[in-house]
């Protein structure tokens, strides 16, 4: 029988001393830029799912990262901001959860991005959950621009409509 290792960053979560933070940190930066990339993706699905309680588990991992990885640049400069990135998104998301009472977050939500001094299109994702949404919204808060705006909205009435109107236009059948 084959036994696994646990993920890279659920070896993270069972560290507690700063020397082992660094000896699993110089491990990880010996094995390569997989094994990060794999302790980042882990990561960031850890980001997107917290809820809450774990708002202090998330500050925490986060410190254990960084003494872990203080420059996961130095392997991929794609990475160099990554760390600013993290914390944005767990910054971002306690102000939502702060904001937003349990009771208040049932029923669909959807993340708009605009830029009312451009002609660039709207972005709007409809249809998540506020779990998705609040991911999405302090993931996009993280880089917005001076003139971009972002709104994290609760959807009260929706109104679907998939394919042509009987009554109305016609597509062309081929042309």
């Amino acid at each position: 029988m084959q036994v696994t290792n646990p993920s890279y960053f659920e070896q993270l979560k069972g560290l507690k001393s700063e020397a082992d933070i660094e000896a699993f940190g110089n491990t990880l930066k010996a094995e390569g830029f997989t094994a990060l990339r794999h302790f980042l993706d882990d990561f960031r699905q850890y980001l997107r799912e917290y809820e809450d309680p774990s708002c202090g588990e998330a500050d925490e991992l986060m410190e254990r990262a960084q003494l872990a990885v203080p420059e996961p640049g130095r392997t991929s400069p794609s990475w160099s901001y990554i760390w600013q990135e993290y914390k944005g998104i767990i910054r971002t998301k306690r102000h939502v959860f702060e904001s937003i009472p349990q009771e208040q977050r049932g029923g669909e939500w959807q993340v708009l991005l605009d830029n009312p001094f451009s002609n660039q299109n709207i972005a709007v994702y409809p249809g998540l959950a506020f779990i998705d949404a609040a991911y999405m919204f302090a993931y996009f808060r993280t880089e917005l621009m001076n003139n971009e705006y972002i709104r994290l909205q609760k959807i009260a009435t929706v109104m679907t409509f998939q394919g042509v109107d009987e009554d109305g236009l016609q597509p062309i059948a081929s042309l």
